[in-house]
């Protein structure tokens, strides 16, 4: 088994691993039965097949996919867990309207149950512990970034100059404004006077 096949498989796997606890995302799947569709994410490429219940299956290599979903593939991990609506926002889908609006739907809509799979594991205390502190640390690196780029841009405004701050383009767009109120009153002037002077 090739170790592309081996990644498609593992990709279906996970993903029927989620649609296993999704009832409504397989009864919307299902009357799609037997089409195929392709997930393009360079150099990731996954082709996929619906079947009769509702869950992924490999494709046949010669068929013809009804949609092709094409994303950078750095947004390929928020389609599912993830934000899944910012990931979708950077897809462009080719094909059946009908087929590409599930499958949306559903990487919309599907969600990991990390703390659910982890008791399976460790017991539901650990797993409960796990994603609490999961969550505090992607909150904390969240401010952490934040502040990063905060502070940034106000070196990059402040002490090198190389960014303008809201206030001042603001003040610069006032100037502008008056710059322009000026000459317009100048330029009737000017008028006035080559009429007057042709009289």
């Amino acid at each position: 088994m090739s170790a592309l096949n081996f990644g498609t498989r593992g990709a279906l796997a996970a993903i029927n691993h989620l649609l296993a606890r999704a009832d409504w995302a397989r009864e919307r799947l299902a009357p799609h039965a037997g089409r195929c569709a392709r997930l393009h994410a360079e150099p990731v490429e996954l082709l996929f097949a619906i079947d009769s219940a509702g869950y992924l299956v490999d494709a046949e290599a010669d068929a013809e996919p009804g949609v092709t979903l094409s994303l950078p593939l750095a947004a390929l991990p928020g389609l599912i867990g993830g934000d899944a609506n910012k990931a979708m926002n950077a897809v462009r889908i080719e094909g059946n309207a009908e087929l590409a609006d599930t499958l949306g739907f559903v990487f919309r809509n599907l969600r990991w149950d990390a703390e659910e799979d982890l008791s399976r594991v460790f017991g539901d205390i650990v797993a409960h512990r796990m994603v609490l502190g999961a969550g505090s640390l992607r909150r904390m690196h969240e401010r952490a970034w934040a502040g990063l780029t905060g502070n940034l841009a106000e070196y990059l405004a402040e002490e090198q100059q190389a960014l303008v701050t809201r206030g001042a383009l603001a003040a610069l767009g006032d100037e502008l404004r008056a710059l322009r109120d000026d000459l317009a009153r100048l330029d009737k002037r000017v008028g006035r006077v080559s009429a007057s002077g042709r009289r």
